[in-house]
């Protein structure tokens, strides 16, 4: 077991004795002089000023014309992918290799996930192997891609930024323009990454961010919308507070809404959370390095390191353990997390999951070789306090 000490012990030369989970948050800043301020206004729901406040903040950090608040980054996708006219029985591209909510939206919608393989450098969607695929199994039947073996129609893909780091959008987006997708971002876990000096989430018709307890920045549980489509944007935010239409009094609804709305007071605590985002991701950063310094080189593998031509604000790190080990991913991740040593794998390939077992799928060996592989580190940005 020599192994895992030393494996236990490189983690620990970073993180010191607490490695505080695998993404704790870090709450330093006006947290609690928001979160009193929504309280004591009794604004604590849906409606107030919070809301406002955060939409504009985020849309602006990301160079965004619109920013619709929800409840979560699941509620986000759906709706994105409601927006832009997936209906049930579509089929829409999703990476095998991402967390469950990706294709979990997808059948919120009523439509298909198709799982698709990742890239070996982005870990991400392959752009290259996309490509090929569909001109394998796709055909266009009345100016739109359908599958030849299931007959549905395929509309659109749903890339993902694995662990902040972006995907390569560039070619991605002309694979979808040549087939006829439509792109949502599932930006989920990437704010503060960007591909050349633009960000995340702004590539596609939408882009979707999450806010959960254990991202870069967190409003507890919630999500945002990105676009730079005015009417998309008032669309989103009109079916997301149940399709209510305004009136000083009257409870009047032109269409089925969903009760979708970021409460103010999860809203408070991500504004004050938004102001630290750059302090944040700058540990996050220093973080990786660190990492790398213990492990590149060494006998285990090497540190995820951001892709050329991008930035990644590096929220889960990982360490691409080396082949031909004589121990297991497993028997390591055990191993710490008998020891109090917060890593995880990568998620599950979704096409692997009963779920989803029978769903269309590409074949996927490169997300099996990483999911065989990977190893997330404790990620929290305080960690990153204590060398400084």
């Amino acid at each position: 077991m020599n192994y895992l000490n030393d494996f236990i012990g490189r983690i620990r030369k970073v993180t010191g004795p607490r490695t505080g989970g695998l993404h704790e948050p870090v709450f330093a800043g006006n947290e609690k002089k928001y979160l009193a301020e929504c309280i004591d206004s009794g604004f604590v729901s849906s409606v107030g000023p919070f809301v406002t406040a955060f939409e504009e903040s985020l849309r602006t950090y990301v160079g965004a014309r619109f920013a619709v608040a929800v409840v979560n980054g699941t509620a986000a996708l759906h709706l994105s992918l409601l927006a832009v006219g997936v209906r049930p029985g579509d089929e829409v591209l999703v990476p095998a290799m991402s967390f469950v909510a990706t294709a979990n939206a997808v059948s919120h919608a009523g439509a298909i996930a198709h799982f698709v393989d990742a890239d070996e450098s982005t870990w991400g969607i392959d752009p290259v192997a996309l490509g090929s695929y569909l001109a394998v199994i796709g055909k266009i039947e009345d100016g739109r891609l359908h599958n030849k073996e299931t007959g549905n129609p395929i509309t659109a893909v749903v890339p993902m930024h694995a662990l902040g780091h972006p995907v390569a959008i560039g070619p991605l987006l002309e694979v979808a323009q040549e087939f006829g997708l439509v792109v949502v971002e599932d930006a989920a876990e990437s704010l503060g990454s960007y591909v050349g000096d633009r960000h995340t989430g702004r590539f596609g018709r939408l882009g979707v961010f999450s806010f959960n307890g254990n991202k870069t920045i967190t409003t507890g549980g919630g999500g945002v919308i990105v676009t730079d489509d005015e009417a998309l944007a008032q669309k989103l935010k009109h079916v997301s507070a149940t399709a209510r239409v305004p009136h000083a009094y009257e409870f009047d609804h032109d269409e089925v809404g969903y009760n979708y709305r970021m409460p103010n007071i999860n809203a408070a605590l991500g504004l004050a959370q938004l102001e630290q985002l750059p302090g944040l991701i700058a540990r996050q950063r220093s973080l990786s390095e660190l990492y790398s310094t213990e492990f590149d080189g060494g006998p285990f593998g090497e540190v995820r390191h951001e892709s050329p031509g991008s930035t990644s604000n590096y929220w889960l790190q990982a360490i691409l353990l080396a082949e031909g080990l004589q121990f297991s991913k497993d028997e390591l991740i055990g191993g710490c997390v008998g020891a109090g040593v917060s890593v995880r794998p990568l998620w599950k390939p979704l096409n692997r999951l009963a779920t989803y077992s029978a769903h269309p799928s590409a074949a996927t060996p490169v997300t099996e070789h990483l999911y065989n592989r990977v190893i997330c580190l404790p990620s929290s940005a305080f960690l990153a306090n204590r060398h400084s």
